[in-house]
């Protein structure tokens, strides 16, 4: 699989979800971009590294990271490696001594720590593909986040977040296609039964 480089272009409050946070990591060589929903205290964190700032005690990522600094624990790359019914995964790649593990982490998390380390992140084409957005200019000024895929297929939809296929119901809906809408419908209602 196609490993494709990440960095953060934007942290901001998450239109669809009140209390929470989007990170947006966007392509190092490319234009597509990956919102996160993340939580406010993992954005805080992300945030208080982005900028630098020292706070008066260790906050648990820092904690994290004093660890693993301590123990000469090199944390190399965090890869965020699947996306299953909308939640994204990751692992945090370390080393110690010139061995390699993997380390399973959620995904806010991972990105705390690269912030840290000031280690790279990763992803694998097929989640750009499936939750990846491209902004293109609208008539007037501003921009629209556009999927960067224009066609589902049946063992894509379990991958896709859960606003990325309402927004698609709408579109196959207004394009008349009944067929997409189902299954587009289908997921969202397991998706419902299942949480």
């Amino acid at each position: 699989m196609r490993r494709i480089e990440l960095e953060i272009v934007a942290l901001s409050h998450s239109m669809t979800q009140s209390h929470n946070y989007a990170v947006v990591l966007g392509e190092k060589r490319g234009k597509r971009r990956l919102p996160i929903v993340i939580g406010s205290f993992e954005a805080q964190a992300i945030a208080v590294a982005l900028e630098q700032m020292t706070p008066n005690r260790p906050l648990t990522h820092d904690l994290f990271k004093n660890a693993l600094d301590t123990f000469n624990i090199k944390l190399k790359e965090v890869i965020i490696n699947n996306l299953l019914d909308g939640i994204f995964y990751a692992r945090l790649v370390c080393m110690k001594e010139g061995e390699l593990f993997e380390i399973d982490s959620r995904t806010s998390d991972a990105i705390a720590m690269a912030v840290r380390f000031d280690c790279p992140i990763f992803t694998y084409d097929f989640i750009l593909e499936a939750a990846g957005v491209v902004l293109e200019e609208q008539e007037g000024g501003g921009f629209a986040a556009v999927p960067v895929t224009t066609t589902l297929d049946e063992t894509a939809l379990e991958s896709w977040p859960v606003e990325s296929l309402k927004s698609r119901l709408q579109e196959v809906l207004d394009a008349e296609d009944y067929e997409m809408a189902a299954r587009i419908r289908d997921e969202l209602k397991r998706r419902e039964s299942t949480s």
